[in-house]
Parts: structure tokens; sequence; C-alpha cells
């Protein structure tokens, strides 16, 4: 079966600004995004690449332009079930704001149970996630077959969602997976199980520094913006 490269998003504006982006309208790539969205292809360019599929949000697509570029025979594919999680009424809201919502610790500690406002569940979130990429690997394999790579431009949570799912790993426990902007992930399938490849991998060892501000116990709620 395939093997799945996951590209999350450079970082974007709703990053830098502190917002929960969700499905929010109009939210690009910042000028660091779209310099990190720029070395992809230089990054992937040792690998035959079959297909992209990304998510429909423009943060996505913007990332994804660059490798679209570079490989003007690159099919090219949009799929919702791989945009970001529909956060309701939390979405462009400032996470700084969210960490007092009740809700907030629920999403944390307890992700399974958690439900957005007028947004789905996260569990809804994780089953339309591994649903397109089952259906992904078989149309790429029956299309370019079984060794075929291809490539998905999404976002952190299902990202981290997906990495989950390969491990076998109770969604409850997906917070404790981080995946940067412009991160690679890469989980080659096989008949009997998925093995996880590439975790979070961007090239750069910089975001392991201490920080001015050190980061607390919690992940941040769609991903979070990387490195300073």
């Amino acid at each position: 079966m395939p093997t799945l490269i996951l590209v999350r998003h450079g970082r974007s504006t709703a990053n830098t600004a502190g917002l929960l982006a969700g499905w929010t309208p109009g939210v690009a790539l910042d000028e660091r995004g779209s310099a990190q969205a720029a070395t992809l292809p230089e990054r992937l360019k040792d690998l035959p690449l079959a297909e992209i599929v990304s998510s429909p949000l423009q943060r996505c697509q913007e990332t994804v332009a660059p490798l679209l570029a570079a490989r003007p025979g690159l099919s090219a594919h949009t799929d919702d079930r791989i945009g970001e999680c529909d956060y309701g009424d939390w979405s462009g809201r400032k996470l700084a704001e969210l960490a007092d919502e009740p809700l907030m610790q629920v999403v944390q500690q307890h992700p399974t149970a958690a439900a957005f406002p007028g947004g789905e569940s996260m569990r809804q979130m994780q089953h339309r996630a591994a649903e397109a990429v089952r259906e992904w690997n078989a149309r790429v394999e029956r299309d370019h077959g079984a060794d075929a790579v291809y490539v998905m431009c999404s976002h952190g949570d299902i990202i981290k969602s997906l990495v989950a799912d390969a491990l076998g790993l109770h969604l409850d426990l997906f917070q404790r997976i981080s995946v940067e902007p412009c991160s690679i992930t890469a989980i080659r399938y096989t008949r009997l199980r998925p093995f996880l490849v590439r975790l979070g991998d961007t090239g750069d060892f910089g975001s392991l520094a201490p920080r001015e501000q050190p980061q607390g116990p919690d992940a941040t709620v769609g991903g979070g913006a990387g490195a300073p």
C-alpha cells in the first residue's frame, strides 16, 4: 500500500495572531509561512510523488502551490474531509480567551468527549480524516501501484489524529503529538499495519531550544505557530 506524506500548512496569519482559525475564510500564509512553503519542492525533490491532495482552506492551497508549480504534471485534488476541525462558535476566537472555557480542559484531557459548540466533535474529525486516507490509499494504489508515494496537505489537529490512528493510539492521547507548521509526517501503510516513519520533520531543530516564555503543559488547539 502507498506511503502518505502529510504536510501541515505553513505558518498562517491566524497562527501569529493567536487565533483558532478553523474554517474561517481568508486565513492566508504569513511571510514566514510562504517561505516555508517555498522550501517544499527541494525537501521533497527525491520523492516520485503520484498525487497531491489538499484541504480546501486557503492556507493549505497556498502551501502546496510551490510544489505544484515545480511539478506541473502532478495531479492535484481537494478533499473537504481533511479540512480543519470545525470549531464552530470557537472559530476565529483568541486561544488565550478560550483557555478559560470549561470545554478546553476536556479538549486537552478527554478529547473523545469534546464537541465544539456549533461545530463537530473531535471523534467526528478523526473519523472523516481517517476515512479519507483509507479511500485515497486505495485509489493511489489502484492508479499508481502499491509502492506509490503521495502528499496530503492538512492541519495540525487532523494530522495528529491521523498519527494516532496509525499508531493505534487512543484519541484521548493525541494531544501528546506535536506537528509544527510546514512539517512533514510520513506513514507507510501495509495490509496489516501502518508504520510511522517520520513525525513533524521540519529539518530545523531551532524549535527545541529553550524559549523566553516556557511552553505550558497544554497542547495548542489547532497546532500552534511553531518556533519563534
